[in-house]
């Protein structure tokens, strides 16, 4: 987690706020298990947001692939360049 930039933070954070980006999605690009992606939220969003998120994806089936009642879905948002 200590190697990302300040961009590639940027985009886990966006990532990890998307309801339909998994973790299994984060973990694919930068290597974040979940917890690690949780620490990392924690750490750079304020405490109310972080409380939010977490209140939102705490067992949230679309934030794990395996839980999911549907195979696809996409990678990247919008507002990510291909």
């Amino acid at each position: 987690m200590e190697t990302l930039t300040d961009a590639e933070i940027d985009r886990v954070v966006q990532m990890a706020w998307e309801d339909r980006t998994t973790f299994d999605a984060i973990r694919e690009q930068f290597g974040l298990e979940p917890g690690q992606v949780i620490k990392l939220m924690r750490k750079h969003l304020k405490s109310s947001s972080f409380r939010l998120w977490r209140k939102r994806t705490a067992g949230r089936a679309t934030k794990h692939l395996f839980r999911r009642s549907f195979v696809f879905g996409r990678f990247r948002c919008k507002s990510q360049r291909s």
